[in-house]
């Protein structure tokens, strides 16, 4: 099964080593699930996390960047050949929602449903980080 992952659940695990965030990020790789990656996520991603707000105690600019060019190295990489452009309210959260469709993800995880509702229309599920980890557990 494929998925996204919107930056929100990037921040916040970064913030909290006890949320369904980090236990989710904590899991990747996993056999079960894969995550999509296009260009236009990771540039939010990078640009998002290198914020000096985000970035977690003790870490650097480069530990982040490092750390996004591991999850780069096992996302599936995938290309946008279709914008969506304008579908959604925020305009960031577009290239998320284009990196699920073009990937044919199942679901989009993130913290933010009420911004990604309208993505069901176009057959992505908005599902929260909770949320996807029952999931996992109830269909194992």
């Amino acid at each position: 099964m494929r998925i996204v992952l919107d930056t929100s659940v990037l921040v916040s695990a970064s913030r909290s080593r006890q949320g369904a965030s980090f236990a989710l990020m904590s899991m990747l790789p996993n056999p079960r699930f894969e995550f999509a990656l296009s260009v236009a996520l990771y540039t939010e991603w990078q640009e998002v996390l290198t914020r000096p707000e985000h970035l977690p105690p003790g870490l650097q600019r480069e530990d982040v960047l490092a750390y996004l060019h591991y999850l780069t190295s096992i996302a599936h990489l995938q290309d946008v050949y279709y914008l969506w452009r304008p579908f959604l309210r925020d305009p960031d959260d577009d290239v998320v929602l284009e990196c699920a469709v073009a990937s044919n993800s199942q679901y989009l995880v993130t913290h933010n449903i009420q911004d990604f509702q309208r993505i069901v229309e176009l057959g992505v599920m908005p599902i929260t980080p909770a949320s996807f980890l029952a999931f996992l557990r109830s269909s194992s």
